[in-house]
C-alpha cells in the first residue's frame, strides 16, 4: 500500500468516527419540531433585550477601536454584562481591553466568543454609496460590532433561564479583542482561560445563514527588519550597503518560492518601510509577512524556508536584520456535530424577511462595488460537506484546539460583497445588520439551551472534538509577554 494511500485510509477512518459519534449520540430530542416553551422563553427574552442589543452595536459601530485600542467597546459590552448581573473580570491576559463575564455556578461549563475590533482605514457613512464618516479611520468591515454584541445578548438570555431556576451550570462570555491583526485570544488560550469549558460558541456576520462545518486557515504573521549603512547615493555608493537592496532580495526569494508551495499556501507582505529619499543608500527597511496554510504544521514549512530565504537576502546585500515573530494562530477544528443541533435552532426560527427598501440597499451597494445584484440572502440552507480549508483566517483556531467550538454564521451583509471594506460597514451599523445580529443571538442561545438540558449533546461534541485532534500537541505560536500595538 501506497503513503497516499494510507493517508486517504485514515481520512476515511476518520471520517466513519465521526459519522459513528454524529449518528449514535444525537438523540430523537428534535424529531418534533414544534418550538419548546424554554425557547420561546429566550426568543421573547432577546427580543425585550433587541432595542439597547442594537444601541450597544451601534455605539461600537460608531467607536471603531481597531486592535487592542477598544476601549470604548470592551467597556460598552462589559458594562452591559455587569448591569445584568454578570461577575466580570477585565485586562485578563494582560490585555487591557480583553475581559470575562460569568454568571452561575458548576457544570456545564459554556462559553461565547465576542469580538469587537474594526479594521483600519475603511470608515464609512451608513448609506449604500462609498462616502468615509472619517476619512482614513476605520470601521466594522467584518461586523465585529454585531459579533460581540450578538452573543452577550445569547449569554443574558441563558443567564436569565439560570436565574429563573429552568436550567443549571455555568454561563460564561469572553470579550476578545484584536482579531483583526494581532489575534489576542491566543494569548488568553495560553493563560488557561477556556481550559475549563465543556465546549465554546461563536458565530460571524456573513452573506448567508450556516450552521458552520467549515475549517480555516492556518498563518504566521512576522515582521523582518534590515538595517544597512548610508552614503550618497550618486558621490559614494560603494560605502553604503542598502537594507532596501535586502528586502527586494527577499521578497524576490519569496516569490519565487511561490512556484514550489502546494495549491493551499499564501503568502503575503507589506512593504512598511523602505529608505526615506532617493539620493541615499537607504539604512533601513521594513517588512510584514504573513504565511498561511491549511494546518499549522505545513505553515511551520513555509516559515522555516521564509528565515532561510531572509538570512540569504541579508548575506547578498550585506546587511544585518532581525525577525520578530508577531503572532500565529491554527486552524478551525469544526464540528458537524454541533452544527447538526444549530441548524434545528435554525429551522424552528425560520428565515430572515428583508423590506424592499433593504434589499434595495443592498444592491445599490452590489452596483457601486461592481457586482451582480443578488441583494440579501436569507434562506436556510443544508449543511455542507467539510471541505479543505478555504478563504481566511481566525484565533478562533486556537480556541478550538483546546476545547470544542460550535459555530454559526447569519446574514448581515450584500450577498456576495466584498468583505473587509466599506460595503460591509454601510450595513453593519443599519437594520440589514441588526437583524442578523439579533437571528444569531437566537440560534446561539437556542442552542446552548439545547446542551444544558441535555448532557449527551455535550457527549456528541466533544467525541468529534476528540476525534478530529487525534494526538496532535497545541502549542501557542506568540512571544512571550502581553500581546503589542503592531507599530
Amino acid at each position: 500500500m501506497t503513503y497516499i494511500q494510507l493517508i486517504n485510509l485514515s481520512s476515511i477512518i476518520k471520517t466513519i468516527k465521526i459519522l459513528i459519534v454524529v449518528f449514535i449520540f444525537v438523540p430523537n430530542l428534535f424529531a418534533n419540531n414544534k418550538i419548546q416553551k424554554d425557547k420561546k422563553i429566550i426568543i421573547n427574552t432577546l427580543e425585550a433585550h433587541k432595542d439597547r442589543l442594537i444601541e450597544i452595536s451601534d455605539n461600537i459601530w460608531e467607536a471603531a477601536e481597531p486592535a487592542l485600542l477598544e476601549f470604548k467597546s470592551s467597556k460598552y459590552l462589559s458594562d452591559y454584562a455587569e448591569e445584568n448581573g454578570f461577575r466580570v473580570k477585565k485586562g485578563v491576559a494582560e490585555i487591557p481591553t480583553a475581559f470575562v463575564a460569568e454568571y452561575g455556578s458548576g457544570r456545564p461549563i459554556i462559553g461565547i466568543l465576542g469580538e469587537f475590533d474594526a479594521n483600519p482605514g475603511i470608515s464609512q457613512k451608513k448609506q449604500p454609496i462609498k462616502e468615509p464618516l472619517i476619512k482614513g479611520a476605520a470601521g466594522h468591515g467584518c461586523g465585529h460590532n454585531l459579533f460581540g454584541t450578538g452573543s452577550l445578548g445569547a449569554a443574558i438570555a441563558i443567564k436569565e433561564m439560570i436565574e429563573s431556576g429552568k436550567i443549571s451550570g455555568t454561563i460564561r462570555f469572553y470579550g476578545t479583542p484584536a482579531e483583526e491583526t494581532i489575534f489576542a485570544k491566543v494569548w488568553m488560550v495560553r493563560a488557561g482561560l477556556f481550559d475549563d469549558l465543556d465546549l465554546c460558541m461563536d458565530w460571524h456576520p456573513g452573506d448567508e445563514i450556516e450552521a458552520s462545518t467549515q475549517s480555516s486557515k492556518a498563518l504566521v504573521d512576522f515582521r523582518l527588519r534590515f538595517y544597512g549603512d548610508a552614503a550618497h547615493a550618486s558621490g559614494d555608493p560603494w560605502n553604503g550597503n542598502s537594507a532596501v537592496d535586502a528586502m527586494e532580495l527577499y521578497t524576490t526569494g519569496l516569490n519565487y518560492y511561490r512556484e514550489h508551495i502546494k495549491p493551499t499556501a499564501r503568502i503575503h507582505y507589506d512593504i512598511e518601510k523602505a529608505g526615506d529619499v532617493v539620493n541615499v543608500v537607504p539604512e533601513y527597511a521594513q517588512i510584514w509577512t504573513r504565511l498561511r496554510e491549511n494546518d499549522k504544521e505545513n505553515v511551520n514549512i513555509l516559515y522555516e524556508r521564509a528565515k532561510k530565504i531572509a538570512e540569504a537576502a541579508s548575506m547578498m546585500a550585506n546587511v544585518d536584520y532581525d525577525m520578530q515573530l508577531i503572532s500565529g494562530i491554527y486552524e478551525i477544528i469544526p464540528n458537524r456535530f454541533g452544527a447538526g443541533i444549530i441548524q434545528n435552532n435554525f429551522e424552528i426560527l425560520g428565515e430572515i424577511d428583508y423590506t424592499d427598501s433593504e434589499i434595495n440597499y443592498a444592491n445599490t451597494i452590489l452596483k457601486e462595488s461592481g457586482k451582480e445584484l443578488k441583494g440579501l440572502d436569507g434562506t436556510l440552507k443544508p449543511l455542507r460537506p467539510t471541505l479543505p480549508a478555504q478563504g481566511g483566517s481566525t484565533d478562533v483556531g486556537d480556541v478550538s484546539q483546546v476545547v470544542p467550538v460550535v459555530r454559526l454564521r447569519t446574514t448581515t451583509a450584500a450577498k456576495d460583497g466584498p468583505w473587509h471594506s466599506w460595503a460591509v460597514v454601510a450595513c453593519t451599523g443599519m437594520s440589514i445588520g441588526h437583524k442578523g445580529m439579533i437571528y444569531a443571538s437566537k440560534a446561539l442561545a437556542m442552542t446552548m439551551l439545547d446542551f444544558y438540558n441535555n448532557p449527551k449533546l455535550i457527549d456528541g461534541v466533544k467525541k468529534e472534538f476528540l476525534v478530529r485532534k487525534g494526538d496532535r500537541v497545541y502549542k501557542p505560536q506568540i512571544p512571550p509577554g502581553p500581546p503589542k500595538l503592531i507599530d
